[in-house]
């Protein structure tokens, strides 16, 4: 998509956890029996996608981004916890509320969505056969918000 459709703001989405939402801060707020239960599936732990922290800087970096990019939140929702699907617009609710108002989109298909970036911690739903440009936070050309943001400016 060319910016200089009339106007038209660039599409750029940005994936939930370990890009905004910090993963971690959610297991440390869950039971031991939790923890055991769910050993190597934690993601399946009913209402631990309400328990989790933003990561440093993502607030900030998604309200300045949404200023220049027409900015979607775009996340996966485990298929087997069915409460992750309401956690995860509880957290928009209380994180992003006025700036991604309906703009959360749960897909296990992100390859389907049409859009300029994708802000992504992994390659996987789809995310590795994204049309437009894939920007894999936590890498060595991405490791933190600052670069990201820094990185997406120029590309304005």
């Amino acid at each position: 998509m060319d910016k200089i459709k009339k106007g038209k703001k660039k599409i750029l989405y940005i994936d939930m956890d370990n890009v905004l939402v910090d993963f971690s801060s959610g297991l440390k707020r869950i039971s031991k029996e939790d923890r055991v239960k769910y050993k190597g599936k934690f993601d399946e732990v009913p209402g631990i996608f309400n328990l989790m922290d933003p990561l440093p800087n993502a607030i900030e970096s998604y309200h300045e981004l949404s200023k220049i990019f027409n900015t979607y939140v775009l996340s996966t929702a485990p298929w087997e916890n069915i409460s992750a699907w309401s956690d995860k617009i509880k957290w928009v609710h209380t994180y992003l509320p006025d700036k991604a108002y309906k703009r959360l989109i749960l897909s296990h298909h992100k390859d389907l969505l049409r859009g300029d970036y994708l802000i992504d911690d992994r390659k996987k739903n789809g995310a590795q056969d994204f049309k437009g440009e894939l920007i894999l936070f936590g890498s060595e050309d991405f490791p933190d918000w600052e670069t990201v943001v820094s990185y997406l400016k120029e590309k304005e």
